[in-house]
């Protein structure tokens, strides 16, 4: 999926695996996917309130193998919920929300867990 790693490549500088990276811009093209500033996250991260540079501005994002990624709309952990398992989601403006929406710069709060 061009930029996008796949989800057992992801880990942090040490080596170590990463439940999911997130990432800031997406594409209609899909060789230019998960581009731009990116998110670590380590299993059993649980973020009720996302730091305010990466509130509503995730755009594509990798689950790790053997992971899942609960995220929610608004913050702390309301508004519409969402569950990524092991994958990757280069675009998610192509992933709907409610009737109408979709995830692309919307996700507010987030838990990740591994087995």
């Amino acid at each position: 999926m061009g930029l996008c790693p796949q989800p057992a490549e992801i880990k942090d500088r040490d080596g170590n695996k990463l439940c999911a990276i997130l990432y800031a811009d997406s594409s209609p093209y899909y060789d230019e996917c998960c581009a731009g500033d990116s998110l670590n996250v380590v299993p059993g991260e649980d973020i009720p309130y996302i730091l305010l540079k990466w509130n509503n501005r995730i755009s594509s994002l990798v689950v790790g193998t053997r992971c899942e990624l609960t995220v929610w709309s608004r913050k702390p952990k309301e508004g519409y919920t969402k569950t990524f398992k092991a994958g990757v989601q280069p675009r998610l403006v192509e992933v709907k929300k409610g009737l109408l929406g979709d995830w692309d710069n919307s996700i507010s709060s987030y838990y990740c867990k591994c087995n």
